[in-house]
């Protein structure tokens, strides 16, 4: 059973003294009845509001606290986004560089010498594979060419 509150009429109604407090008549599950002064009971509700208002004051400061940690680790890592498009964007621009010095006189000219290590017209590549006991030399033909491997 839950307590029940209920105002006792104020001294001046019922003739009493103005000296004592007004009381609130409080009974409790076992029908007792418990009387609180006017003072006592404002000073519980003041702490109960205060209590409320510290627990509020204290969720909102935890709250700040992650979103500034959250804050942080985004800006970290949109720095290093920031560093890695630098970087991509550098190697882009030296692409379409190389790309561009192709298509231009001479390109392909410059494109045999810087790649030396193409194999020649009518030469073959050899391949060692070891895949047996015994190491066995095999010949690839060059640009569709079918050759078999000289001994």
């Amino acid at each position: 059973m839950r307590p029940s509150f209920r105002p006792q009429p104020s001294p001046a109604a019922t003739g009493g003294s103005p000296a004592t407090p007004p009381a609130l008549a409080v009974f409790s599950t076992d029908g007792e009845l418990l009387s609180i002064s006017r003072e006592r009971q404002e000073l519980v509700c003041s702490v109960i509001g205060l209590v409320v208002k510290l627990g509020l004051i204290a969720v909102a400061g935890v709250s700040l606290l992650r979103l500034a940690g959250a804050y942080q680790q985004r800006m970290e890592r949109q720095g290093e986004i920031t560093a890695v498009l630098e970087l991509e964007t550098a190697k882009l621009a030296k692409a379409r560089e190389r790309f561009d010095s192709l298509f231009r006189t001479e390109g392909e000219q410059r494109l045999i010498r810087e790649q030396s290590q193409w194999i020649a017209p009518n030469r073959m590549r050899v391949v060692w594979r070891e895949d047996s006991a015994y190491a066995s030399i095999t010949a690839e033909p060059v640009r569709g060419e079918a050759r078999q491997a000289r001994p």
